[in-house]
């Protein structure tokens, strides 16, 4: 942009200042005066426009621009004289109008004149431009659902496509800050906390409980995992390094009970006597030294109650703040040098470790200036400003400096730097980081979760909410993590989950929350209390017209709650630990409720009470309910008419989905994904599951009570993915499977006592994918699978990948895929 481009607007802002003066003081220039004053209004915003949007003009163009640039100047100089102009000067005063006049022509002849073909002629390549771009959209939307299809399947290039490719971007990312070599990258400070923490805790037979301070966004948290990797500190304790997260509202008895099994190697089921006999800690005798990791710890108290002291046992506290009291020595956090924070700062905005040529050195320096050497801050404001304009970048400087200096008791000017890359999102990207603050600290969140919400609050369809989710991490705002239980490239939707950085949750919710109570669109409890807000209480006489609500409580009875109106609402979060829950009245009071989220974090399932308000859920869309007891249901209750998506995770089934005590395909007629993850208390289907019609997902997991499914499951007709992943007890798949002629997906892995594929299995002419891995029974292959025309990829164990690699040499389409064995265990200590 040529830097007239920069003035031009100035000059015609003061311009007309001016000639708002003329016209109360000059008689003779007082009409020309006028007219000018009309035409320049007409063309302040459009040099306005020009200007801020950064965008290069075309030369003719821009030699217009240089001359209306000129004759606004002329005129400011024209003005200044008829302004200086004496009263009595009648001639002179009449030469200065005659001017004004022939400036007035040449300004509104152009305004009128060739400023109109422009607009017609940027119209015609607006129109031919929008063509071509809505061609594209239309050609990558095609491309879009085609990867969320095979993203659901598992059916996606090499790189997993574009969800692979953020969570593989993550995995790189951690290998740059964690990984052998690349903690350097980080900065010598980082790695001289690392020495130091490593002789505390090495070196030092007198400290049990070392600590590491730092601020929220310091990198504590990164400096701790990257100690628990290394190897010197593996092979000191004997591999029995442990790590557990704490956060502002933990539940200390299943903290403990985690912490007696990792030190004791003993598996606790549920509440145990042992866990109160804490004091008597020398009891137990470790096989070995022992490292253990609190991460994230806030309170005092809490971490009282965690603490041992058992010889060669030592724990690291990891925390924003100085726990004396427990602690034998801390070491605190310094944050990045000048250079350190430039090289971290330059990856996430250009992708290299340094400052690109043709860049504006002094403007990055600046921005990284105002970061203050906190990793967090440039991993995200880097990001943020990647590939963004100049003046994008000068904007966002100016409002950075306007912040006061962060330190320890400034966590809200923290908040208010970070804010910045969240204002220059998209409203909806932005309205959708902002939803994730409704989820509890340090906790990963399935992704399914997140996209139904999305979807539902926002009207957006899939596709469009996993681009959003995309763009979220790749501006570092959010991280999808995949299951460690997959351990290789064959992973699927089903098992990647969202997390955040305790900082940028604290920001969502921050955000969230400057309106008055009653009109936030969000009404969100930040940690777990006893019971409701006593603010909620405050402000009942109003409806609260919150369309998120969260809640995070412990036990609540019918007694607990209070009644509360909630015209607005779509989506209720229930978050809480206990064994028994009574379920909010005021569901009564949400007329408008599309996804209902109940997760229980105690540690057995849950006994639900009032029930019975699911007879008022007639616009409900979306339904999960994790570690509970699954009541049954009403006799008399309404059918869920509008229910496309239920999943029952971690619960206790007790029967209750027995034929005898429900009809399925009566209380849920449009159902189109059940998914059951960890049940228990179930053998079998209910054969009513079979006149599902609508039904195109069925996802029965890790349940290892199931031992058979439903004969007429071939009745299915809509049915896509069967997903029938470790179910040790399933012997058999019905014969009717072969009728499910719309079938892409068939998991069938670890289920390690079924003992064939059935012979109509060929039926399946749709079939694309089958996962069979770890299913050790499986030693032949029908011979039906030869018309299995649509197949793509099988992934099975090396013992019976001859028998498909015979297929493949036929010439058709079909991958196969020798399994790797996964020996990662760090998922159980979720």
């Amino acid at each position: 942009m040529a830097v007239t481009d920069f003035f031009a607007g100035e000059i015609a802002t003061e311009l007309l200042k001016q000639l708002i003066t003329i016209c109360r003081k000059s008689t003779l220039c007082k009409s020309s005066a006028q007219d000018l004053m009309d035409s320049i209004q007409e063309l302040i915003p459009i040099i306005r426009e020009i200007k801020y949007t950064g965008v290069e003009l075309p030369p003719t163009r821009q030699r217009q621009l240089d001359f209306i640039s000129q004759k606004l100047r002329d005129g400011q100089e024209l003005a200044a004289q008829v302004l200086k102009s004496p009263r009595w000067n009648v001639y002179k005063n009449l030469q200065l109008a005659r001017k004004m006049e022939k400036l007035e022509k040449t300004i509104s002849r152009f305004v009128h004149g060739p400023m109109q073909a422009h607009v017609l002629a940027d119209v015609h390549h607006v129109r031919f431009d929008m063509a071509e771009r809505f061609d594209r959209i239309e050609g990558s939307t095609r491309r879009l659902e085609q990867r969320l299809g095979g993203l659901k399947i598992g059916i996606v290039d090499e790189s997993g496509g574009w969800i692979g490719e953020a969570v593989k971007r993550v995995e790189e990312e951690e290998e740059m800050c964690g990984g052998d070599g690349g903690f350097m990258s980080l900065g010598a400070g980082m790695e001289l906390g690392k020495r130091k923490v490593k002789e505390m805790l090495m070196g030092r037979e007198d400290l049990s409980v070392v600590g590491i301070l730092g601020i929220g966004g310091s990198g504590k948290t990164t400096l701790a995992r990257e100690i628990c990797r290394d190897d010197q500190v593996r092979s000191h304790f004997s591999n029995r390094v442990f790590f557990l997260t704490v956060s502002q509202s933990p539940n200390v008895e299943q903290l403990r009970a985690k912490i007696w099994e990792m030190i004791s190697g003993n598996t606790i089921d549920g509440f145990s006597p042992m866990i109160p006999q804490w004091r008597l800690q020398y009891d137990i005798k470790p096989a070995a030294k022992t490292l253990l990791v609190l991460d994230d710890v806030w309170s005092l108290s809490v971490l009282e109650q965690l603490k041992f002291r058992i010889p060669g046992c030592k724990i690291l506290v990891v925390s924003r703040f100085k726990f004396q009291q427990v602690t034998d020595c801390t070491y605190e956090l310094e944050l990045l040098r000048e250079d350190e924070a430039m090289s971290l700062f330059c990856h996430f905005a250009f992708g290299q470790n340094s400052i690109p040529l043709g860049i504006n050195k002094n403007l990055v320096k600046q921005v990284v200036d105002e970061c203050k050497g906190l990793p967090l801050a440039l991993k995200v404001i880097g990001a943020s400003l990647r590939d963004q304009p100049e003046l994008f970048w000068t904007s966002a400087k100016n409002r950075l400096s306007r912040s006061q200096p962060i330190c320890e008791s400034h966590e809200v000017q923290l908040l208010e730097r970070m804010k910045l890359s969240i204002d220059y999102l998209p409203d909806k990207v932005r309205q959708c980081f902002l939803d994730l603050g409704s989820f509890p600290e340090d906790k990963k969140i399935p992704l399914d979760i997140v996209i139904n919400m999305w979807v539902e609050l926002h009207d957006i369809d899939e596709e469009e909410a996993f681009a959003i989710l995309v763009e979220l991490s790749n501006k570092n705002l959010l991280t999808l993590v995949k299951d460690a239980r997959s351990g290789d490239m064959y992973s699927t939707y089903y098992e990647i989950c969202v997390s955040q950085h305790d900082v940028l949750r604290d920001l969502a919710i921050y955000l969230s929350s400057r309106e008055d109570i009653n009109r936030r669109r969000r009404l969100l409890m930040p940690r777990r209390e006893e019971g409701l807000p006593k603010e909620w209480e405050r402000n009942l006489d109003e409806p609260f017209n919150a369309q998120i609500v969260s809640v995070y409580t412990g036990r609540m009875g019918g007694m607990d709650w209070f009644q509360m109106d909630f015209p607005k609402a779509e989506v209720l979060i229930l978050n809480f630990s206990s064994d028994e829950y009574f379920l909010p009245p005021f569901i009564d009071n949400m007329p408008k409720l599309r996804a209902l989220i109940l997760i229980n974090y105690g540690t057995s399932s849950a006994v639900l009470h009032n029930v019975s308000v699911f007879s008022n859920l007639s616009n409900l869309r979306s339904l999960w309910l994790e570690k509970v007891s699954v009541p049954r249901l009403p006799d008399r209750m309404i059918p869920l008419e509008n229910l496309r998506k239920m999943s029952i995770i971690l619960s206790d089934i007790n029967n209750n989905l027995d034929q005898s005590v429900v009809d399925l395909p009566h209380l849920f007629p449009r159902l189109s994904e059940f998914t059951m993850d960890h049940c228990i208390n179930f053998s079998e289907l209910p054969p009513s599951i079979c006149r599902m019609q609508s039904l195109r997902s069925l996802s029965i997991t890790n349940c290892d009570t199931l031992e058979r499914l439903p004969k007429d499951l071939g009745k299915l007709s809509s049915l896509q993915i069967l997903r029938i992943y470790a179910c040790p007890k399933l012997r058999s798949l019905p014969s009717g499977i072969g009728h499910l002629i719309w079938l892409k997906y068939l998991d069938i892995s670890q289920c390690v006592n079924l003992r064939c594929l059935p012979e109509e299995i060929g039926g399946c002419r749709s079939l694309e994918k089958i996962d069979m891995r770890e299913c050790p029974q499986i030693r032949n292959v029908p011979m039906s699978v030869a018309a299995l025309q649509s197949l793509q990829r099988v992934i099975c164990d090396e013992e019976v990948s001859w028998l498909w690699k015979d297929l493949e040499k036929i010439g058709s389409n079909l991958c196969v895929q020798v399994a790797e064995e996964c020996f990662n265990l760090d998922w159980l200590a979720e």
